[in-house]
């Protein structure tokens, strides 16, 4: 195809825009609020409880905040859109969505990987985890699980502004990498870059925290019934996240490659879920399945009907 000059691209995933956007609007205005508050209130609980800083908890805390980051990346576009009668975006500002989710979504697999092998020394070396998930330690886990895939998506955000558009009608509601099918051309060097990034940026880290997890099991399956349910206090809810993570990307992985014939209903919903649930399932999971963050929770609610 020849080259055009397109600097807007435009948002077709939209279903019934005409009799449902107020509904849309309505939806998603609330669930931003409702993720601002739900994952605010369990960082400030943990920020402020010096019993809950411990590596687990910091880690969680930097988990809630990708929610909070990831929400606002998209949410406010998304309400923009809603209420406009052309749903575009400038081309520039779609790469960097694209950057910021992806970065976003990246450094949540480094951060459930680094929960795992927090649980994983507390539960199988637990004389040693003093010494292991010392400060220094986790202040420089955390750095480099935001910034690796900050740096790796970098350079492939470069790459695509370089490539040329021939088609400017996105098939979906954000920027995903279905922005890919837009190009004129496939660009060998970012196909080799981004297969670099899903195994070093996704499925490293998600075989590490199966692998882990694993190890975690076998230690439980060996010790007594108190020990295996206090792991499991611990342990469960993190998977769950992964679980839950894991199968949302991979479903915006493969939907983005699906052809055009999917049902287009289908693929509104199934990404209005990955964008309004994930961002809820984080806070509810850890504010009702970890024991102290739960207890904080309670306390604090107490105090907000006094």
């Amino acid at each position: 195809m020849d080259e055009v000059n397109i600097t807007y691209i435009t948002l077709t995933g939209y279903v019934e825009m005409n009799k449902l956007k107020y509904l849309y609007f309505t939806v998603i205005l609330m669930v931003y609020i409702l993720t601002f508050f739900s994952n605010g209130t369990i960082v400030y609980i943990i920020c402020f409880h010096k019993n809950l800083h411990e590596p687990m908890y910091i880690f969680i805390a930097a988990l809630l905040f990708n929610s909070f980051v990831y929400t606002t990346n998209v949410y406010p576009k998304l309400m923009i859109d809603f209420l406009s009668e052309r749903q575009i975006i400038n081309y520039s500002a779609c790469i960097f969505q694209l950057f910021v989710f992806y970065s976003v979504a990246c450094s949540e697999f480094f951060l459930l990987a680094l929960m795992a092998f927090d649980r994983y020394v507390s539960i199988c070396k637990p004389l040693r985890y003093p010494t292991i998930m010392r400060k220094p330690t986790v202040t420089s886990l955390l750095v480099l699980a935001w910034v690796v895939p900050s740096c790796y998506l970098t350079g492939e955000a470069i790459l695509i502004s370089e490539l040329q558009l021939c088609r400017s009608d996105l098939d979906g509601i954000f920027c995903n990498n279905g922005i890919f099918a837009l190009h004129c051309a496939k660009s060998r060097p970012l196909t080799i870059f981004g297969i670099v990034s899903l195994i070093s940026l996704v499925m490293i880290p998600v075989l590490f925290t199966i692998f882990t997890y694993a190890k975690i099991l076998i230690t439980c399956y060996k010790s007594s019934k108190a020990f295996r349910r206090k792991a499991a206090e611990t342990c469960v809810p993190h998977l769950l996240v992964l679980i839950n993570f894991t199968y949302l990307s991979t479903y915006d992985v493969v939907i983005a490659r699906v052809e055009s014939d999917f049902p287009k209903s289908a693929r509104f919903i199934m990404t209005m879920q990955l964008l309004v649930f994930q961002p809820l399932f984080n806070p509810f999971i850890y504010g009702l399945k970890m024991k102290e963050i739960s207890k904080h929770l309670k306390k604090l609610l107490s105090l907000s009907k006094i």
